[in-house]
């Protein structure tokens, strides 16, 4: 009677000792009783009793997904490649285990799908240049979908837009054609500012004619600092007037007629 005490004290022991788990700060476990469900356990010493109770673990901490490469078709028809990281953690753990077999193969799949129907509604410019506003609807819509689950999506990030050779090609002469266009309008703001510049300054010299004599000085400055060969003398506007067809019938005297005189003009012949 000796030994079979003793086998039998020893399976409760052995029993006993297996029925105490230890969970981390990050883990708990969801206890089922016979089959249903009881309670989710903390972390530290917990009392599972083995055949009775059966605990499933569940990590707490954030998970990182990368979402294979998926092919996209835009909304203008161009074929790209298009691959992103998912960012979840379980934040009710009763409902992770019960309501879906595994949630994350679940939460794979689904942000699969709804990574190419998403990026589908937009065209490829967008893809490239709006990516924080597609993050945020893929995210807004996982987390919609997997709340049911007791999962929350934390953040969603495209990594690569992968193109063909043939797209790369197209998108670079796109974008020389533009800076092309930009380089043009700012020559012509550049032509149109310097023309009212030229207008100002213009307006202001024929405010008083001695102006321009000071800026005649200034350049004769200016030329005499350069060793050249060159001279140049400015000569009035005034004498030009005077060299005119008017000017040399006249002798370069202003040619004026008093209205009734017979007198013929000065230089005239009779």
């Amino acid at each position: 009677m000796l030994i079979p005490g003793l086998i039998v004290a020893a399976a409760i022991l052995l029993i006993v000792v297996a029925s105490f788990r230890v969970f981390r700060e990050y883990e708990r476990a969801v206890v089922f009783l016979l089959g249903r469900f009881w309670r989710v356990k903390g972390p530290g010493l917990r009392l599972v009793i083995p055949i009775i109770q059966q605990a499933v673990k569940v990590d707490l901490r954030v998970i990182t997904l990368d979402v294979p490469s998926q092919d996209v078709i835009s909304k203008d028809n161009v074929t790209v490649k298009v691959n992103a990281v998912l960012y979840y953690r379980v934040m009710d753990p009763e409902r992770a285990v019960i309501h879906v077999e595994d949630f994350n193969a679940a939460t794979s799949q689904l942000a699969q799908t709804t990574l190419r129907s998403v990026l589908g509604k937009h065209d490829l410019d967008e893809m490239l240049s709006e990516r924080d506003k597609l993050n945020s609807d893929i995210q807004e819509i996982l987390d919609d979908q997997t709340n049911a689950w007791g999962i929350k999506v934390a953040n969603v990030e495209i990594k690569h837009v992968d193109l063909d050779e043939s797209m790369i090609r197209a998108i670079a002469r796109q974008a020389e054609a533009e800076r092309n266009r930009r380089a043009k309008v700012i020559h012509a703001e550049g032509e149109y500012q310097a023309s009212q510049q030229l207008l100002d300054a213009a307006n202001v010299l024929a405010e008083n004619p001695q102006a321009i004599q000071l800026r005649y000085l200034q350049t004769l400055s200016d030329i005499s600092v350069d060793n050249a060969s060159t001279i140049v003398f400015p000569v009035p506007m005034e004498m030009t007037k005077a060299l005119g067809p008017g000017g040399l019938q006249t002798g370069g005297a202003p040619f004026s007629v008093n209205p009734g005189s017979d007198a013929a003009p000065a230089g005239a012949n009779g």
